[in-house]
């Protein structure tokens, strides 16, 4: 009987189209929703796109360092320098391996790994010693470390 009268006044019909209208709702819904979540993902990656190299590292917390420039004295080819950056997570992950303690300066830890890294490739190469020369750290005040 209730069908009858469902049928009869066209309830039928209605419930039919608002079960149809919710469940294209839902749909809906759902694309928005992975619309959005694509949208933010493409905006992530183009923030990503947007940072260097030592930005990447430093918010995922992971250890830097990057050789800047190389320069070599044009008058004794003898003489030069690199120019290196880093984070302060590569300065607390050499803290670890003990190339410095705190209250060092990072660019003194910094200048005992690499001395120490210089040394390593004389030695595995099989080279003479070298004269090293001096090795001028200047203190660089650093943003995003």
């Amino acid at each position: 009987m209730r069908r009858f009268i469902e049928k009869l006044f066209g309830i039928d019909k209605i419930k039919a189209e608002t079960e149809a209208s919710l469940k294209a709702a839902a749909e809906a819904t759902k694309i928005a929703q992975d619309a959005t979540a694509a949208a933010e993902r493409a905006t992530q990656a183009e923030e990503q796109s947007k940072l260097t190299a030592k930005e990447r590292a430093t918010r995922k917390e992971e250890p830097y360092v990057a050789v800047l420039n190389t320069h070599v004295n044009k008058d004794n080819v003898r003489n030069g320098f690199f120019e290196l950056d880093w984070n302060d997570h590569f300065v607390l992950k050499l803290k670890q391996e003990g190339y410095g303690y705190d209250g060092d300066k990072d660019e003194e830890i910094v200048d005992r790994w690499f001395r120490e890294l210089c040394a390593n490739v004389v030695v595995d190469e099989n080279l003479p010693e070298v004269n090293t020369g001096v090795i001028d750290i200047q203190s660089v005040k650093r943003n995003n470390r």
